[in-house]
């Protein structure tokens, strides 16, 4: 691998300490191959499976490899720092009662600390965590049962939870599973440097991430970047959809964007796929295994059933795939080879016709496959073995294996059920570099998920992410004047307006402003909750009324001239994010913004084309663009606008807490900022 992992993930000599379960580690060591040396150490027992043990670590005869260390916490520390200092290539630290229990056993968090210090400069994995198997070498630091199996390539997996992890080697879906590691604490080396040290390694081909939190963002940016040099795809399933992120939030901006949405933004800059089910992150990681990442979301669906078609039709909708028509030459082609009762459509029920026929399917599949699609799926489940003759079935799936290995197309065999793929039928599609799936609607989803890789990988790099920085206690919020004034001074176009304090001030502003004007109570973040705003004030005698009006909730006013009717309003904000860093948020916005929940999130920096691929996502697109009769909306200067909050967020990072500007007009003709506010970090004295 070429890292300071690569004792640890591939030992050539272990050593085990404790009991039960450094015991289970030599039995599982065993049941996988591997072929290296194993030493138990423990001064109580002669024997353990076989090997005899050793009092100490100073009875190895040489520094091991890998170590499993399987102790209580305390004596943890003092066996992993002999083991740094004798140069040993890394450890698994099994034990719990560190800083995951810190609530319950107060000084749990300051073990954690130590024992980090004791290991120095040697990687640990843990604590608290089950360890790793690795099929590739037969290596399992593992004290428990699984359900890996040898292999020469295959997927590597990363989870922060060991019974998920226990579950996940026991699918029976044929994904080759070569690696596969709980995390734990993350105390020293988090799942991106774990992760990163799989990929490194060259019969690893994609990477499969369970997440309860990012350990370092930066750190899964490298990451991240790595994996996309490699071309080796990384999936994602990250828990935590909370509503809690959006709890006491001061401006509509930090209520829209939570932390899940700044991890959306990250792995979709990234060209990370994120997927929302154990399912479909193994499907998606069977794809991606058989195919590496495809060059777009173009779908092809085969089955004889028209039932079938229908439900694969229905899966894609609302998906970021699609099913392309044949054009009439290709419809053509098929309909000679499947007569006329058939129709020929995508997704294609090609019917029973020529069920049985081996040549005659053959032949079928070549047509539909010669136009290359980005991956053809066939529909077809397996009959049981112990009940049926599966006989046709295995005549079909000959059939298109012929056609994709003489079309070279990218694809996929689909079971609609999970248990009518067979473990063998799925080893014969994968060595046929065809997928084996379970279940129509995780095959379109791996196939959306795999097909968002490839188009984040066919733009450039981004830019690297502004780092996150710490929690700051002080804050101070700037009214919708000052406000205005900084952003303004970035560029962002905003009415013409002055501050008024009585009403000499207010005649004054009669010979700087056209009416109709507005006029706002100062010091208030959301004036319209509370009555705090007048519009489309039309002649002076209405201009002193509402002032008047308005003096209960402050002695300060904004005046300003009235921007003219919008094609549609929106939300531009910043938030900052503890793990993601600032957050950029745009979408529906005025009193669309929580009745739609229409947005994009964008971590930044961003470019022109990140705002403008993020507002062609939005709902209001179509508003944008010219709804039925009304005129399209000036998107340069949109653009422009947005960009220029982006840009102020950027030069003031350090200081920045939150922005919003809500509404920010977007009209026929430019677009304006009508309100904003801005909440800034002080440096505690």
């Amino acid at each position: 691998m070429g890292s300071e992992l690569d004792r640890l993930l591939n030992p050539r000599t272990i050593a085990v300490i404790g009991g039960k379960e450094a015991e289970r580690v030599v039995e599982q060591c065993d049941k996988l191959g591997f072929k290296g040396t194993i030493w138990p150490i423990n001064p109580r027992r002669e024997l353990m499976h076989g090997r005899r043990c050793l009092r100490s670590l100073d009875d190895l005869p040489e520094t091991p490899d890998a170590v499993y260390v399987a102790v209580n916490r305390q004596m943890s520390i003092s066996m992993v720092k002999q083991l740094s200092a004798m140069g040993a290539g890394g450890a698994v630290c099994y034990a719990a009662g560190f800083a995951e229990a810190d609530q319950e056993s107060a000084g749990s968090g300051d073990l954690q600390h130590q024992l980090v210090h004791a290991a120095g400069a040697m990687p640990i994995i843990g604590p608290n965590c089950y360890g790793f198997v690795n099929a590739l070498q037969g290596v399992a630091l593992w004290p428990d049962q699984h359900g890996a199996v040898s292999c020469a390539k295959g997927v590597a997996i990363l989870t922060q939870s060991s019974n998920i992890a226990i579950n996940l080697s026991m699918q029976r879906r044929g994904l080759p599973v070569a690696a596969l590691m709980t995390v734990g604490n993350q105390a020293q080396q988090g799942i991106s440097k774990l992760g990163l040290g799989w990929l490194e390694d060259p019969r690893i081909t994609a990477l499969g991430l369970h997440i309860e939190g990012l350990d370092d963002v930066k750190a899964f940016e490298a990451l991240a970047r790595r994996a996309r040099e490699l071309r080796k795809p990384i999936v994602v399933l990250k828990v935590g959809r909370s509503e809690q992120a959006r709890a006491a939030a001061l401006t509509h901006t930090a209520s829209l964007a939570g932390s899940d949405a700044a991890h959306d933004a990250l792995f979709e800059r990234l060209g990370v796929a994120r997927v929302d089910s154990l399912e479909t992150l193994l499907e998606t990681l069977k794809l991606l295994h058989a195919g590496g990442v495809p060059s777009g979301g173009e779908l092809l669906s085969l089955s004889c059933s028209g039932g079938e078609a229908s439900l694969m039709a229905d899966a894609a909708q609302g998906r970021r795939v699609a099913y392309r028509p044949f054009q009439s030459e290709e419809a053509a082609g098929l309909k000679a080879e499947l007569g006329e009762i058939v129709t020929v459509a995508n997704p294609l029920d090609y019917n029973t016709f020529i069920w049985g026929d081996w040549e005659a399917m053959q032949r079928m599949y070549m047509r539909a496959l010669e136009p290359q699609f980005d991956l053809a799926i066939l529909v077809n489940d397996y009959p049981r073995s112990d009940r049926c003759d599966d006989a046709d079935w295995r005549s079909a799936l000959e059939a298109f294996i012929s056609a994709v290995k003489a079309t070279g197309a990218r694809a996929a065999n689909v079971a609609s059920l999970a248990e009518t793929m067979p473990e063998d039928i799925a080893a014969l599609l994968f060595d046929a570099g065809i997928a084996p799936l379970c279940g129509l609607e995780n095959a379109i989803a791996a196939a959306e998920a795999s097909a968002q890789i490839a188009a984040n990988w066919d733009q450039d790099l981004p830019s690297d992410l502004l780092a996150p920085t710490a929690d700051c206690q002080r804050r101070v919020t700037l009214d919708e004047l000052a406000s205005k004034a900084e952003l303004a001074a970035a560029g962002l176009v905003t009415p013409k307006g002055v501050e008024v304090t009585d009403m000499a001030g207010l005649e004054t502003a009669f010979g700087e402003l056209k009416f109709p004007l507005a006029i706002k109570a100062l010091g208030i973040a959301h004036k319209s909750d509370v009555g705090a705003v007048r519009l489309g004030v039309e002649s002076t005698a209405d201009a002193v009324m509402a002032l008047q009006s308005l003096a209960r909730h402050s002695d300060r006013f904004l005046v300003e001239e009235m921007a003219p009717p919008p094609q549609a309003e929106l939300l531009v904000g910043v938030t900052r994010d503890p793990v993601c860093g600032l957050v950029l948020t745009f979408g529906a916005g005025g009193v669309l913004t929580e009745l739609l929940d229409d947005t994009a999130n964008l971590l930044l920096p961003c470019t022109e084309q990140d705002i403008r691929g993020g507002l062609a996502r939005l709902k209001i697109g179509k508003l944008l663009e010219g709804f039925r009769d009304n005129e399209a909306a000036d998107i340069d200067a949109l653009i422009a606008n947005i960009l220029c909050i982006a840009k102020y967020a950027v030069d003031h990072a350090e200081t920045l807490e939150e922005l919003d500007v809500n509404p920010l007009f977007a009209t026929q003709f430019g677009s304006v900022a009508v309100d904003a506010l801005i909440v800034k970090r002080i440096e505690n004295d």
